[in-house]
């Protein structure tokens, strides 16, 4: 779904483990290869020791349930609190929704790895975990574009915040999110399909990504890597447009505001999904933009596990710590179950 730097050539730097699969990628064209159709992949996932691998196993196990628990908490608060019954705590509860789906897809298979050293997928499988890796991914970063327009709404436009973001158009900007990152992953599957793969099987990560799926075709990538390049704007440069025009505007606005009480009062309204949106792009440039020429297997491996774990675990934390709505429709919630 992404581009990324390492399809201009292999890293120079490998792992013993690497150089042995990746000498064997041949770009031969199809026709003049032997064309045994590769049916699973293998997954490395971390070659740590025995010691390392129960420490994380246990860490991750406990992050993963915890994720599940503090996002449906939040779906679970918005929908019953009528407390947040608003726009901001609305496309909050869809942020979640996509947080689950990404931790769903990728820590199970990642827990069996890691208990059985490597573990083997299906093609099937493979492209399973990509397209709900990808829908997941795909629809943050729209959800946090139009969180974006509703905080520039909300802070440009106060007097027309209510008749601007109603609760039938916030419906209808969620759907749009959603059926976006649907439709456009599902294309990046159908050009993946066009890949054929009849040589090495072995992906030194703990999931697939197609990145890495792209490495062990032997295809022509020509011109799959313009596709996948241009399924990529909509859902990248056109989000990524929106909330910088956003918080642009907001902070001229703010600025422009005399009193620093006031300042405060209306940074205050967007600072959570500001942080959210910070993390969410820099762990997302660190993985797939930044140069990975020199850079590790296991250095790529870490920055995957903040995006793909630790990230899904911060967005309900931030929300929940730092606003004062979701803390007391929680207490009201628990006194009601407490005690009724």
């Amino acid at each position: 779904m992404r581009t990324r730097s390492a399809w201009t050539g292999p890293s120079t730097s490998r792992t013993p483990i690497e150089a042995t699969w990746a000498s064997s990628i041949v770009r031969t064209p199809p026709e003049k290869t032997n064309m045994t159709a590769v049916t699973e992949f293998i997954l490395l996932g971390f070659q740590v020791s025995r010691n390392i691998r129960i420490l994380m196993f246990s860490l991750l196990i406990v992050i993963y349930w915890f994720t599940i628990f503090m996002n449906l908490l939040i779906i679970t608060l918005v929908s019953t609190s009528k407390i947040l019954h608003t726009p901001m705590y609305f496309f909050i509860s869809q942020l979640s929704i996509s947080d689950i789906f990404l931790s769903a897809d990728i820590v199970p298979n990642m827990l069996h790895i890691l208990q059985y050293y490597r573990g083997a997928i299906t093609f099937i499988g493979c492209m399973t975990q990509i397209y709900f890796f990808g829908i997941s991914e795909a629809s943050e970063c729209l959800l946090l574009a139009v969180m974006s327009y509703d905080r520039y709404v909300a802070i440009c436009n106060p007097l027309r915040y209510s008749s601007i973001m109603t609760s039938t158009y916030c419906v209808i900007l969620s759907i749009i999110s959603w059926l976006a990152a649907f439709c456009i992953i599902l294309f990046l599957i159908f050009t993946v399909l066009k890949l054929n793969f009849c040589g090495p099987n072995i992906i030194n990560h703990f999931f697939c990504d197609t990145v890495y799926l792209l490495e062990l075709s032997c295809s022509d990538l020509y011109y799959v890597q313009i596709e996948i390049y241009f399924l990529s704007l909509p859902i990248i440069l056109f989000p990524i447009t929106i909330i910088i025009f956003s918080y642009t505007r907001i902070i001229v606005i703010i600025l422009r505001i005399p009193s620093s009480t006031g300042r405060q009062k209306a940074f205050s309204t967007c600072s959570s999904h500001l942080i959210v949106v910070s993390i969410f792009y820099w762990t997302l440039f660190g993985v797939y933009v930044l140069p990975t020429r020199g850079q590790s297997s296991t250095m790529s491996k870490i920055l995957s596990l903040l995006y793909t774990v630790f990230t899904p675990l911060i967005n309900p934390i931030i929300y929940s710590l730092k606003n004062k709505d979701i803390k007391k429709a929680f207490h009201g919630h628990l006194y009601r179950h407490l005690w009724y």
